[in-house]
């Protein structure tokens, strides 16, 4: 425990001996920063990015509350699992270290989000062009100069306009499109316009106003899943966290002093580690499946 201390203090003044004059904290904020984007994906640069456009992005003062929450949980579950210092410092730091994976899953819940509100009016307002334009090409040409679509989905459009005009077809457009935005709603009007292009159809009228429908149906159906989903996740998050406490229940059985004289037996602490261990894998997963992508299949 003492190394312990010593350990953190010195970290403490190596920070402030190279940061004189500067608040340690910001020194080590802005540290953390500079390796994030030294080292994150540019993948996941670019969603965190159009996160920040979004306004959804969490603040430093918010990520700080995060690192306190869990740090607290994380050390009190584990004390009062083992009655140990050093298992409460060790689960806490563990628990910290998930913080980034957990704000790369937001961040990725928003950008999906964000792309399938952009595919929503894609799919709309090609539709409606199309019932003026009755080209599929102009219909994307109207779209692209309306003003009403943004990156990346945006960008994405202006190369299937290029690919069309340079192959003299829809075909190999509609290809790229499908693959970069996997969604229902796209294949199925895509589809429809290969076969008005292809076939000739006289009144596609009909066709596309039972399209538009079925966008609508789809739709709907995403926003639904949406909201079933945070209203599992609360009970899902509620759920897991009693089930760490359910080793209070062992105790309040045993009385304190026999539980604490249990855990000395090394095969009980092994097994109250992989309580901690489950129950934590249990709670990601569950993370995981929230912030998947909406929409796609």
């Amino acid at each position: 425990m003492e190394l312990v201390i010593l350990l953190a203090i010195a970290i403490f003044v190596i920070a402030y001996r190279k940061n004189t004059g500067d608040n340690v904290y910001k020194f080590f904020a802005t540290s953390v920063a500079s390796a994030y984007n030294k080292y994150a994906p540019y993948s996941f640069k670019v969603v965190r990015e159009k996160t920040k456009e979004l306004g959804q992005e969490y603040t430093l003062r918010q990520y700080t509350t995060q690192v306190i929450i869990f740090a607290g949980v994380a050390g009190g579950i584990t004390y009062m699992y083992f009655y140990s210092i050093l298992w409460c410092i060790f689960y806490a730091l563990v628990a910290i270290m998930f913080i980034p994976y957990l704000a790369y899953l937001r961040c990725q819940r928003v950008y999906s989000e964000y792309v399938f509100e952009q595919i929503q009016v894609y799919t709309t307002n090609v539709i409606m062009e199309f019932n003026t334009t009755q080209s599929f090409v102009k219909s994307l040409e109207g779209v692209r100069d309306s003003g009403i679509l943004e990156d990346p989905v945006l960008s994405d459009v202006k190369t299937m306009i290029d690919m069309s005009y340079e192959n003299g077809s829809i075909d190999e457009s509609i290809n790229f499109f499908n693959q970069k935005y996997p969604y229902y709603m796209v294949k199925n009007m895509h589809q429809l316009f290969l076969q008005i292009t292809k076939e000739g159809a006289r009144d596609s009228g009909e066709a596309l106003e039972n399209m538009s429908m079925d966008i609508d149906a789809l739709v709907e159906g995403v926003y639904r899943d949406q909201m079933d989903r945070k209203n599992f996740h609360g009970r899902f998050i509620t759920f897991g966290l009693v089930l760490f406490f359910l080793v209070m229940v062992m105790q309040f059985l045993l009385g304190t002093d026999n539980y604490i004289s249990l855990i000395e037996i090394w095969y009980v602490k092994i097994i109250l580690h992989a309580i901690i261990i489950i129950n934590s894998a249990f709670l990601m997963n569950g993370e995981k499946y929230y912030n998947a992508d909406v929409g796609v299949e």
